[in-house]
């Protein structure tokens, strides 16, 4: 009869191992790219972080009655470096259209984001914007980057897009919300978490 119990305790106990597993496969194996925003559909975080070249602050609460298109980058960053010139463009051609767009440093010291855009360029239209203590990042659930949200004019997250962005997407995506529709989430290639990932 004991020899029963242990042996029936024994495999209760590997049968719960293995579902377990199974979750923990599940939840926290997946890419987290899989998962769609919690932000989707709820007021964009409101900010105040400082200019990437020092000058001051900016407060993102500036931005309401505008769609807004936020984007985080590094120069370590392979795809936002080549998504680069597509977000300049994208910005400066929206720009008479009542759209702004916002570039977040990620993980990365200001200066050294602001030497890289130096080097690859800057849109008049664009907010370049550091994030001391990653407080922008963790409040939009950025899990690597590049990492592109879009906030309609009533300050709603209406959009992401995960992976490289071209100004074919970026584009495709404002001229949507422009017409009043919800885009959701997209997801178009890889993301890095930190330099050399």
């Amino acid at each position: 009869m004991r020899g029963n119990f242990i042996k029936w305790a024994g495999l209760a106990v590997a049968a719960a191992a293995v579902v377990f597993s199974v979750v923990l496969a599940s939840r926290f194996g997946s890419d987290p790219g899989l998962v769609e925003s919690p932000l989707l559909g709820e007021p964009a975080p409101s900010l105040e972080l400082p200019l990437l070249d020092g000058s001051g602050t900016f407060d993102t609460e500036q931005l309401e009655g505008t769609i807004t298109v936020v984007n985080f980058f590094a120069s370590w960053c392979l795809e936002c470096r080549n998504e680069h010139d597509d977000l300049v463009a994208t910005a400066n051609a929206f720009a008479n259209r009542g759209v702004r767009f916002v570039q977040i440093s990620y993980q990365e010291d200001s200066s050294v984001s602001s030497r890289y855009l130096d080097e690859a360029g800057r849109s008049e239209s664009t907010i370049y914007l550091a994030d001391p203590n990653s407080r922008a990042a963790i409040a939009f659930g950025v899990f690597g980057i590049p990492e592109t949200f879009f906030i309609d004019e009533s300050g709603t997250v209406v959009g992401k897009i995960i992976g490289e962005a071209d100004a074919l997407i970026l584009g495709a995506t404002l001229d949507g919300i422009i017409a009043g529709e919800d885009p959701g989430q997209q997801i178009t290639g890889d993301t890095q978490q930190q330099p050399g990932s």
